[in-house]
């Protein structure tokens, strides 16, 4: 009918403003990760920047005195977060639904780790004790309904005047919205100084699209570097061919005195670079295939990268994200190299416990 027409010509964003419904949940918004905060602000140009909380996503849900609050999975919770419930119901918003965090802070309103925060969700029941130990606070980053009308249509920029306007600023995440690097900067520095892990970077344009991983969300975390080791190289195509170009990375193992591999880069090098390490990687040789030179683990190689995930496809179940080579480490032995344990505790918790 007439309201089907209106989705469809409005497209998925319209569509989705007719089917949001109080008391079931969306799937959220999810974000991509950016390389370091230049290509977030080069990506997005003026933006809206926010601290990015290690927390349990939430949804909360009002109508009236009825309350109800949801994980990023759609599971609901309600009865294990009280003070999210009291906080919501006395917010003088008629109906709202709210995307956000919550997270256990310590006395110095530093986080406790995702695992700690998470022990709040692992009950059915409310616990006085744990709320009394684990107090949560709520930070709220978008409102995707209102008083009857859904927002997800609706540009960023005018959600968040709305949210803004609804709930009051102890319930909201802190917010910047700046195209200028240094202050951009000066925002990531004040968040990792309060203990959290980055800032987000959000287009101000563009619709809620539920479910979805796009570009108009992005991750800003601090790069980390390890000194890992080269256990092969790959020849390059283009115009690296007759180079060695892909590394195979890999930290070393106290447990069995071998290599783990972390992944492979070819990204950050220079011309010379790649003519200096085909020349050592071959004085390095064991064995080859038709395109990997397998070498003796010596060569020391600074990597940087933005994140460790849980991967299936490397025999330590771990992979480096969008690592990079910073240089080259001639001073150093392979036994100096960093150990795997060291990558594994880098490794969000989320991931580790399978979460």
């Amino acid at each position: 009918g007439e309201v089907a027409r209106a989705a469809a010509e409005r497209g998925p964003a319209g569509l989705a403003a007719f089917t949001v419904e109080l008391f079931r949940p969306l799937q959220p918004m999810l974000a991509q990760t950016a390389l370091d905060l230049d290509a977030a602000l080069e990506e997005l140009g003026d933006a809206a920047l926010e601290w990015k909380i290690d927390g349990a996503r939430v949804q909360i849900h009002k109508s009236g005195d009825d309350v109800a609050v949801y994980t990023r999975k759609r599971n609901e919770v309600t009865s294990a977060v009280p003070e999210i419930v009291e906080a919501a119901r006395a917010l003088p918003a008629r109906q709202l639904i709210l995307d956000g965090e919550a997270i256990a802070l310590r006395g110095d309103g530093h986080p406790h780790p995702f695992q700690t925060t998470m022990r709040r969700f692992g009950r059915r029941i409310e616990d006085a004790a744990l709320r009394a130990e684990l107090p949560l606070a709520t930070f709220a980053f978008d409102l995707l309904w209102l008083d009857g009308a859904s927002l997800l249509a609706a540009p960023a920029a005018g959600r968040w005047e709305a949210l803004s306007h609804t709930i009051p600023a102890s319930l909201r995440v802190p917010r910047l919205r700046s195209a200028d690097r240094e202050a951009a900067g000066r925002f990531l520095e004040g968040a990792l100084a309060a203990g959290h892990e980055g800032i987000m970077a959000k287009a101000l344009d563009l619709p809620y699209e539920a479910g979805r991983r796009g570009q108009a969300w992005l991750k800003v975390k601090p790069a980390h570097t390890f000194d890992l080791v080269v256990l092969a190289a790959e020849w390059g195509h283009g115009r690296r061919h007759g180079r060695l170009s892909n590394l195979h990375l890999g930290a070393r193992n106290p447990a069995s005195g071998g290599w783990v591999m972390l992944g492979k880069t070819f990204k950050g090098m220079t011309d010379e670079m790649l003519a200096w390490q085909t020349e050592r990687l071959l004085e390095l040789e064991v064995s080859r295939d038709s395109w990997t030179v397998y070498v003796r683990p010596e060569l020391v190689v600074e990597v940087a990268f933005n994140d460790v995930q849980a991967s299936p496809r490397y025999p330590g179940g771990l992979a480096l994200r969008f690592a990079r080579v910073k240089r080259y480490r001639p001073d150093k032995a392979a036994a100096d190299a960093d150990d795997v344990e060291h990558v594994r505790a880098l490794l969000p918790a989320s991931e580790a416990d399978g979460g």
